[in-house]
């Protein structure tokens, strides 16, 4: 949903290419301002005239610039701003902050398509490559792609201004390491491709390693289990068959 049209898409093609994007994702489009509901017929047909009468205003908008920029310069001015070029500090400071508005506000008209997925795998732990990934993974078609240090940035704004959480920010929990009962069963069963299960719980009784439940005693199951747990933590590869009881 958008309050004007012209604030969807930069022409006709990327407005048609982002509101093929939605529909592909089963997404319904609204203009508030705009008789647009893109649920119906007429409302598509609606959305092509529009789109393209919004299209045609901004090009006669961009020729009216370049004729009266043209005119300036026969005249014998200069185009831009005079403050900017005499280095005014004023004028720099403005240009600046109406530089950093207008970056807000494209941010925050974008954030609900980006920003929960953020949300969801950074607090989850999820380090900035993997949000990056996934973001550019399952974005619509003809939207520019991410990088890290532009989601970096654009998410340290938002938290600047309230408008996110400061955890987002924070660094990613480092992976966990390995339990040492893993590791030590995965060693077992490297060292000896084709042992038992009974054979690793002799193994793990010699050397005192208790069971997962404080036992002392292993048992065939209470091996496959330690086993299973290793192969899921990536310490062995999943085999063919599980060692024989």
């Amino acid at each position: 949903m958008v309050v004007f049209l012209d604030r969807l898409a930069r022409s006709l093609s990327h407005l048609l290419v982002v509101v093929e994007g939605l529909q592909a994702r089963g997404v319904h489009f609204r203009s508030l301002h705009d008789p647009v509901d893109t649920a119906s017929p007429q409302g598509l047909f609606t959305l092509q005239v529009l789109g393209a009468a919004a299209q045609l205003e901004r090009a006669l908008i961009r020729e009216r610039t370049r004729s009266g920029m043209r005119a300036a310069v026969a005249r014998g001015s200069r185009p831009g701003n005079p403050g900017l070029r005499a280095g005014d500090p004023a004028a720099r400071q403005a240009a600046s902050a109406a530089r950093r508005a207008s970056y807000l506000a494209r941010l925050i008209a974008g954030a609900d398509a980006w920003l929960p997925a953020v949300r969801r795998l950074r607090l989850d732990g999820r380090p900035w490559e993997d949000v990056v990934r996934y973001l550019n993974a399952s974005r619509a078609a003809g939207v520019p792609g991410w990088t890290g240090e532009r989601l970096v940035r654009a998410v340290g704004r938002l938290v600047a201004e309230g408008l996110a959480e400061r955890e987002l920010l924070a660094p990613a929990r480092p992976a966990p390491a390995p339990d040492r009962l893993l590791a030590v069963v995965a060693g077992i069963v490297r060292s000896d491709p084709g042992t038992t299960l009974r054979a690793i719980g002799a193994r793990l009784e010699a050397i005192r390693k208790r069971t997962p439940r404080g036992g002392t005693t292993w048992r065939p199951g209470s091996v496959a289990h330690v086993l299973a747990r290793a192969r899921k933590a990536g310490l062995l590869p999943a085999p063919q068959t599980d060692p024989p009881p």
